[in-house]
């Protein structure tokens, strides 16, 4: 019999617990939650819909939604991962779906068929989950095995810390011995102020390509929102996930470029040429087209110096240019972030030179298991990060 204690009531320590203990029921599974209930961030996420994990079978294919921990992740994802997420819940009696754009989601549409079936499975499983128990310190006993103290004292032979992106637990690795990677925010939307998008909150484009200037690795594509505060959607937290420690160093003041037709630019201007023979007497304002939303096309027009009432065929060489560039390439001041507080994701945490990736064990401390957002990994939005956490939770499991 081992005694195993779990710090963290989330995710990826419910599924290291659950696993463990259903396969050695000698084993006395604790969990430690700091805060008053568990599960918070599965309860909360995908708008309470709970975006369990993402349609995505192929392991290479997988680790490409990880900008950091995707070497890391390649090994762990053939033994677990997204297909086994799907069959561990529905052998559990959660039905899932897949929606159209990959999210995997309970077919209740609510993320409590998730909690309860986690809750279910940790109670049939002998699990003991204490709430409201911050953990102070951990200390290696001399014979092996770790004493942690939090509202009472816990003897553990093994230890699991999946305590999420906690600077409190962090801490007490670095004292274990443990390299910590300095935690900066990914998955943020960008502030910018500008009059072309000013008055157009809640406007979207579904699809447009956007790029750092003078950074030729970071780009994406993907549906843009225009907010209050700037540019949100896919596209953009993606670029933020890609750049998140680069855009930290430069104090989140850059440029960015984008294309809002999501084409290639030669080839729009061809086709704006062709408009303006086939639309000679349309006025350019009234007519939107490359299906942009009519007011953002209104604002794109007048910043490139075309008046409400021009029609196409009087437009000089510079007006058209100036319409191709704001369709293609305009540039726009980033000059600080917004936090996508429902997905928020830190990139950061333990050194993953630091863990041996075959069973998410310390190579600096024996019998000590980590994994979540604990760990130096974060991923895009679409159910991959609780991936992340249920294959590292399994294989601990499997491994203790």
């Amino acid at each position: 019999m081992k005694n195993i204690i779990v710090i963290g009531g989330g995710a990826a320590g419910f599924f290291a617990a659950i696993r463990a203990a259903e396969r050695d029921p000698s084993h006395k599974v604790i969990i430690l939650e700091r805060g008053r209930e568990v599960l918070q961030k599965v309860k909360i996420s995908g708008g309470g819909r709970c975006n369990v994990t993402h349609a995505c079978w192929v392991p290479k294919e997988l680790v490409k939604f990880y900008p950091r921990g995707n070497k890391a992740l390649l090994g762990p994802f053939h033994k677990f991962a997204c297909g086994d997420t799907l069959d561990w819940f529905e052998k559990r009696g959660v039905k899932l779906k897949i929606e159209e754009d990959g999210r995997i989601f309970p077919e209740s549409d609510s993320s409590q068929s998730i909690l309860d079936c986690l809750l279910n499975a940790a109670k049939k499983a002998g699990v003991k989950v204490l709430t409201q128990q911050r953990v102070d310190s951990i200390g290696i006993r001399p014979n092996g095995g770790f004493e942690i103290k939090a509202k009472e004292v816990f003897q553990a032979d093994a230890l699991i810390i999946a305590a999420g992106s906690s600077p409190a637990v962090w801490a007490l690795l670095e004292k274990m011995g443990h390299n910590i990677i300095e935690p900066v925010p990914s998955l943020f939307t960008f502030n910018i102020k500008d009059p072309r998008i000013a008055d157009l909150a809640g406007l979207s484009v579904s699809d447009a390509l956007v790029d750092v200037t003078g950074q030729k690795l970071l780009q994406s594509s993907g549906p843009l929102l225009i907010t209050h505060w700037g540019l949100s959607g896919p596209g953009i937290l993606k670029l933020s996930a890609w750049g998140a420690r680069w855009m930290h160093d430069q104090d989140y003041n850059f440029k960015i470029r984008i294309n809002w037709v999501s084409r290639n630019p030669e080839h729009i201007k061809e086709e704006l040429q062709d408009i303006k023979t086939d639309w000679a007497k349309k006025q350019v304002r009234a007519n939107p087209t490359f299906d942009i939303p009519s007011r953002l096309w209104q604002k794109l027009v007048e910043a490139a110096g075309i008046g409400p009432t021009d029609i196409w065929a009087n437009l000089t060489k510079v007006q058209m240019n100036g319409l191709w560039m704001q369709l293609c390439q305009s540039e726009w001041q980033v000059n600080g972030k917004s936090t996508f507080k429902e997905e928020f994701v830190s990139a950061g945490g333990v050194d993953l030179d630091e863990v041996n990736f075959t069973r998410f064990e310390s190579k600096i401390v024996p019998d000590l298991y980590l994994a979540g957002e604990i760990l130096d990994i974060d991923a895009l939005t679409g159910g991959f990060n609780f991936q992340a956490a249920w294959t590292g939770g399994w294989i601990i499991g499997e491994s203790i």
